[in-house]
């Protein structure tokens, strides 16, 4: 099994955060007339460049060795990325479409983070070095500790 460098799982997870990003402000922007759902979606998206943020400090701290068998993972693991999470610009559309209240809006942002956590944890699974990894998966438990206490006030 080849094992993935820290630096290519904070990678994908900068990607994650972006494409959560445009996700959720495409979102906010939907349902802009929507009180209670744009303020989920805008703070969602605000999450999501916090994390962007740590991830890409992170990044900075490995420095820039990656291994030979790189450019073979990389379009491997971008394909994961995008099919996994459902993030591609005509997917995403698809499924605003399909989001009529903010219950609907709220399972799918949760299904979205668990999707994600699932992720992690099978990036982790193919690193020698943990650490930084589980500080991503606190993250995105994080994302679903938030999103389930806004949907039991709701």
């Amino acid at each position: 099994m080849t094992e993935f460098s820290i630096r290519e799982a904070v990678e994908m997870a900068v990607q994650t955060e972006r494409l959560g990003y445009d996700f959720y402000s495409a979102m906010a922007e939907k349902h802009r007339d929507e009180k209670d759902l744009k303020e989920l979606f805008s703070t969602l998206a605000s999450k999501e460049q916090a994390h962007e943020k740590v991830f890409e400090e992170l990044k900075g701290r490995i420095g820039d060795s990656e291994p030979a068998e790189w450019n073979e993972v990389a379009p491997y693991m971008r394909a994961i990325v995008e099919s996994a999470f459902f993030l591609g610009k005509e997917k995403a559309a698809m499924h605003i479409q399909n989001i009529r209240d903010l219950q609907g809006a709220l399972g799918f942002a949760i299904a979205f983070e668990k999707e994600t956590l699932l992720f992690f944890y099978g990036i982790r699974d193919g690193v020698s070095d943990t650490e930084l990894i589980d500080r991503i998966i606190g993250e995105e438990k994080e994302h679903i500790r938030w999103l389930t206490r806004f949907r039991q006030q709701g």
